[in-house]
């Protein structure tokens, strides 16, 4: 991580190597370490593909138009060529553009790369779909994590950017996230830190699993836990604690599960901006400090294993086994809450008993005539 090495940003501010950018993403496809061609090199082939077929057909209508333009039907002609000839301008136009976007990716890949080797992680350019179990990393599709550093040293924390689309059958959109992974020394009860400022939510949770704490923690983060795990929040967010997350990491969404911290940007992380990367490692670096006290966590609910009884022979002490690691299924993950089809139900009762109400008002009025 940053401890290993200074924080060096000066291989994001380098001036710009076009030709070392481009090799080396060359190298990043040839190594399969940048899955897929890439969107821009699609877009080439198509805009040269089409380019290709538009010349051909500005020659064959040149040639069959011959006759026309020398009997002086020049302004038949210019109207029958303009079309084609403002295709073929917006096509040269489409593809200089994309030329411009592969080489700005190259050149981002290329600084990332240079940065995280300055300050001692590893830059993985992109990882379809990731296996972590953090609430955003299971919506939608087409889920991409890209532009990550890893640090190894003291524990393991990757930092980067994430995205997904979802559909409501008419519009697709594509939703994008900063993100923060730091691997825990054991897994800990789910729970979510809210964020209060920002205008995002990572879900909305049953009620129950609210859970307030003292001093000013509530004005910046709403804490979901568990119903039964209270006490263990408790002991996991202690006051020294709610500081560091207060002064450092208050404008981020934070999750805990399994034995994963996240925190989440609803803004890109892992970008060009060395200030911004200043920040990232500093949110890292106050954090690690008191993480290593959640290694002594256990689950109380968890069985323990009972005394192993031995044979009296010489009246051993009683052996018992550690206190398992891990936490017991009630713990591993918050509720969601059913709001949404509580009040669909409500709509729909509504859409039955009114009409069979007014029916038997219309009845009872009918009687009474």
């Amino acid at each position: 991580m940053a401890g290993i090495r200074p924080f060096d940003a000066r291989a994001l501010l380098t001036p710009p190597d076009p030709r070392a950018a481009k090799a080396f993403t060359a190298d990043l496809r040839k190594t399969g370490r940048l899955p897929g061609t890439g969107v821009a090199v699609v877009t080439f082939a198509i805009a040269f593909a089409l380019i290709g077929g538009i010349g051909v057909v500005i020659i064959v209508a040149a040639v069959l138009l011959a006759p026309v333009l020398r009997e002086g039907s020049f302004i038949l002609g210019i109207l029958f060529l303009f079309p084609i000839v403002i295709g073929l301008g917006g096509l040269a136009l489409a593809w200089f553009l994309g030329q411009k976007t592969q080489r700005a990716q190259e050149d981002r890949r290329w600084r990332l790369a240079g940065f995280s080797r300055d300050v001692g992680m590893e830059y993985v350019p992109a990882v379809p779909a990731p296996p972590l179990p953090g609430v955003l990393f299971g919506i939608g599709g087409d889920r991409t994590a890209y532009d990550i550093l890893r640090g190894r040293e003291p524990r393991f924390v990757e930092i980067g950017n994430y995205s997904y689309t979802t559909s409501d059958g008419k519009n697709t959109r594509t939703s994008r996230w900063g993100y923060i992974a730091i691997r825990l020394d054991v897994p800990l009860p789910h729970i979510v830190l809210d964020a209060v400022g920002n205008g995002v939510k990572l879900g909305i949770w049953q009620r129950g699993q609210r859970l307030s704490l003292e001093g000013d923690f509530d004005r910046y983060f709403q804490l979901s836990c568990p119903e039964g795990y209270e006490s263990d929040a408790l002991y996991l967010f202690t006051p020294d604690v709610m500081a560091r997350f207060i002064d450092n990491a208050s404008a981020l969404e934070v999750e805990i599960v399994d034995d994963w911290m996240f925190l989440y940007s609803p803004d890109e992380l892992s970008t060009l901006d060395p200030t911004r990367w200043a920040w990232a490692f500093a949110v890292v670096s106050a954090l690690l400090d008191k993480l290593d006290q959640w290694g002594r966590w256990r689950d109380d609910k968890l069985v323990a294993s009972a005394p192993v009884d031995r044979p009296a022979v010489a009246a051993p002490a009683p052996t018992f086994t550690p206190a398992p690691v891990g936490v017991a299924p009630p713990g591993q993950r918050l509720k969601r809450s059913n709001a949404w089809l509580n009040a669909l139900l409500v709509v729909a009762g509504a859409l039955v008993v009114i009409p069979v109400v007014l029916f038997a008002v219309g009845f009872l009025v009918f009687l009474g005539q």
